[in-house]
């Protein structure tokens, strides 16, 4: 049971937060005319711009009273359909839309792309070629390859001739598999990693699909994904034979960019150690000499 100081501290945070969502809301409302929602701008006898609190509700098809108390931030019962319904009429962006239902006390829905970020994939190309000479690489929600550097291709052995998805890869690449000097360790915590991406999207048939090619492809994976462990996307150390440098160890890192939550980037840093020199091997496969010595060719 709260003590009484917890539940001052419970009012207090309440508070702001309906204060926050009502200075939310009126911003909002603000910056729509009427004549982007369809309306008439009243002429002269409008004093302010932006939409009133009636027309809002009138287009959200909610009640005046309703959403009067909502901008005002009092304390008041909330659905998604609803507030979805405004999020449309004050043409809120998804991470704006996401907001407001943290404002008002809800689970936000899952994030989604706007369409003013999908151009983002030349910046983020700009991104890995810029991470050279480590290894970068891009995939979709699903592990699907989106793309990936020249490192990349050199050293985890990424190629257009192979299944382009990272988990069934991971699985079937008999070059990523032979340079992977601890596989069989790693193994676990990557199908892990990929239930937990299942997992925030359970009735997606992306998904589904990929986990049905995955048990074609590999009784291995079939098993450890019976096991049902959950890991979330963080840091993997990988240790690699090389055939041209030798033993290199990297850490493997997944990032994410809050306008793109439909991609990974996954990012490959070597591991200060004297003795392999990581950092040295990888600069060295990524010059001229290197190039010229790989064993399969750098894709484009």
């Amino acid at each position: 049971m709260a003590t009484s100081t917890e539940r001052h501290t419970m009012d207090a945070m309440k508070a702001h937060r309906l204060g926050e969502l009502r200075e939310f809301l009126m911003s909002r409302r603000a910056r729509i005319s009427p004549a982007e929602a369809g309306l008439p701008d009243g002429g002269a006898r409008r004093r302010t711009p932006g939409l009133r609190r009636e027309e809002v509700a009138v287009l959200a098809g909610v009640g005046v009273s309703w959403y009067q108390w909502l901008e005002q931030g009092r304390d008041i019962t909330v659905s998604p359909q609803v507030l979805d319904s405004v999020g449309r009429v004050l043409r809120l962006s998804s991470a704006e839309r996401r907001h407001l239902y943290v404002l008002a006390g809800l689970n936000p829905p899952a994030p989604e792309v706007d369409p003013d970020d999908r151009n983002m994939c030349a910046g983020l190309r700009r991104l890995i070629d810029a991470w050279m000479p480590y290894p970068a690489h891009i995939m979709d929600g699903y592990w699907n390859v989106v793309m990936y550097n020249d490192a990349a291709a050199a050293v985890l052995g990424m190629r257009p001739d192979i299944v382009q998805n990272c988990l069934i890869a991971y699985f079937t690449d008999p070059i990523y598999r032979a340079r992977s000097s601890g596989w069989e360790e790693i193994a676990p915590q990557v199908v892990a990693q990929f239930r937990a991406a299942c997992s925030e999207c359970p009735d997606d048939e992306g998904f589904q699909a990929v986990v049905a090619a995955a048990k074609e492809a590999s009784a291995e994976f079939t098993d450890l994904w019976e096991r049902r462990d959950i890991a979330p996307g963080g840091q993997i150390r990988k240790e690699m034979e090389h055939p041209l440098v030798g033993r290199l160890v990297v850490e493997s890192t997944q990032l994410r960019v809050p306008a793109r939550p439909d991609l990974v980037i996954v990012m490959h840093t070597p591991v200060p150690d004297a003795a392999t020199d990581t950092a040295a091997k990888l600069a060295w496969l990524a010059s001229s000499e290197g190039r010229r010595g790989s064993m399969y060719p750098v894709a484009g």
